[in-house]
């Protein structure tokens, strides 16, 4: 699957190309997260799911809203990577292979 930059800056609202750098790493971030719940590489998929590029989405916007630092996050509020990482379980449940 191929996200690009232009179509997650879109999905962020991010207008510049100040941060083109972190939005590019966070999507390989987000795919490699993908993968590892799905348990095979989005490339090898013919026709990706929309659910598979909304978790991708998902997971770009929580990294990206969420990286100037974590405490709150982490505290009773809730939100935090845990939270993100079950949230991207639930949209590839169904398409998440028994084994590798």
């Amino acid at each position: 699957m191929v996200l690009s930059l232009e179509d997650v800056k879109t999905y962020l609202r991010v207008d510049g190309d100040e941060e083109d750098a972190l939005i590019t790493f966070l999507i390989q971030a987000a795919t490699e997260l993908c993968e590892e719940i799905l348990r095979y590489e989005i490339e090898d998929i013919a026709q990706e799911p929309a659910m598979v590029k909304q978790a991708i989405l998902y997971g770009i916007a929580n990294m990206y809203e969420k990286r100037e630092g974590t405490y709150y996050y982490l505290r009773d509020e809730g939100g935090g990577i845990e939270d993100t990482m079950r949230m991207m379980r639930i949209f590839l449940s169904g398409h998440r292979k028994a084994g590798w």
